[in-house]
């Protein structure tokens, strides 16, 4: 089923000397609550599309799959995905580690420290395997322009941010687009998952934000070589990245960019 991802409405809009009514495109926000092996493990806003990709993106990140492979991803495991309004996500493995009830996502604000968040990580996490060089610098200032071709929704509503997996020379591979900047990252993670191609070595994740320490989490779980942020990186972010081995450059617009890890090129 294709879900709606704009509603259009009417607005009065000001020109700098007159206003007049016309049709503007807004984001549609809806919430998705996600079950593995069926236990809620978290319900988030976001645009509706790719929901299956999400839903498995984000138990992977969030380490919840174990070793685990996933056997059926679907809407509603237990009726009609229609009496939930295709809201309700079910991924179901062949036997990830019970999970644990809640209703939001854990974050590194939910009472751990930066170390201890990292040493968190590192308990589940290896470092990345060096796999050459970064990325030249010119090719990544090229990334966002590049994604922004396949922004489409952006293109309409001017309200969503996109996600990227690119390769090596800068394109495209993979673009994903939503409300939420964590979802857009697991839509694009929960696609490579399904197709069997993570770890996602050599290649980069590029995303439209800010690059926030689950911003590395995510990227760091899925194997990529490179974040690439349009905005900035938190210091937390930064030493994530270091402690991961992970390439990350942040302010890539117009042209420039600062690469803040590794440390020493």
């Amino acid at each position: 089923m294709t879900r709606s991802r704009s509603r259009r409405v009417l607005v009065r809009h000001w020109d700098g000397s007159h206003e007049h009514r016309r049709p503007d495109d807004l984001v549609v926000e809806e919430p998705l609550t996600i079950q593995l092996d069926e236990v809620v493990v978290t319900t988030t806003m976001r645009t509706p599309g790719h929901d299956f990709e999400l839903a498995a993106g984000f138990c992977f990140t969030e380490g919840l799959l174990g070793d685990a492979r996933i056997t059926s991803v679907r809407y509603c495991a237990n009726g009609p995905a229609a009496d939930t309004e295709y809201n309700l996500v079910t991924v179901a493995t062949d036997g990830a580690p019970p999970a644990t009830p809640r209703l939001g996502l854990t974050t590194s604000s939910c009472g751990l420290c930066g170390a201890e968040s990292i040493d968190a990580l590192r308990e589940r996490l290896r470092p990345l395997s060096p796999n050459g060089p970064p990325m030249p610098a010119d090719v990544l200032a090229a990334v966002p322009e590049r994604v922004r071709a396949f922004q489409e929704l952006f293109g309409a509503t001017g309200g969503v941010h996109a996600a990227a997996a690119f390769g090596a020379d800068g394109e495209p591979r993979l673009v994903r687009e939503d409300i939420g900047r964590h979802n857009a990252v697991d839509k694009v993670v929960g696609r490579l998952l399904l197709d069997g191609e993570l770890p996602a070595e050599g290649r980069g994740l590029f995303v439209s934000g800010r690059a926030s320490f689950e911003m590395v989490q995510k990227a760091w779980a899925a194997g990529f070589a490179e974040l690439v942020a349009v905005s900035a990186p938190s210091a937390l972010a930064v030493e994530t990245a270091a402690a991961a081995g992970l390439c990350l450059t942040g302010f890539v617009r117009d042209g420039q960019l600062n690469r803040y890890t590794p440390a020493e090129q």
